[in-house]
């Protein structure tokens, strides 16, 4: 997103917002089983760009364009599922930026 010639930082609920504009009317048609599946899709795409730039790896330039490109699809999908499920993400994120939110780290 820009404003004027300069970028703006783009945020969850802005997101949400044209991911619902751009595909709600497909998405709600698929439904969130359909959706599901798509996610999944891309979360074991995303599984396989991550081994491909794994430590130790010397990923070419495409391979990191693609584990760039499969972190936002999995981010797409779901946010998409969200729009399906009434779920505004914006809100739901405030777990991890309340002060009295999440604490620790899980194993």
């Amino acid at each position: 997103m820009t404003h004027g010639d300069a970028p703006t930082e783009l945020t969850f609920r802005a997101f949400q917002s044209l991911i619902r504009e751009r595909y709600y009317a497909t998405d709600a048609a698929r439904g969130a089983p359909g959706t599901f599946m798509w996610l999944i899709e891309e979360v074991g795409e995303l599984a396989t760009a991550l081994q491909d730039n794994a430590p130790g790896k010397s990923p070419t330039a495409e391979q990191r364009a693609n584990l760039e490109e499969e972190f936002a699809d999995v981010i797409a999908w779901l946010t998409t599922l969200a729009n399906i499920a009434g779920v505004d993400l914006a809100s739901a994120l405030r777990k991890y930026t309340d002060r009295d939110g999440v604490e620790g780290v899980k194993d």
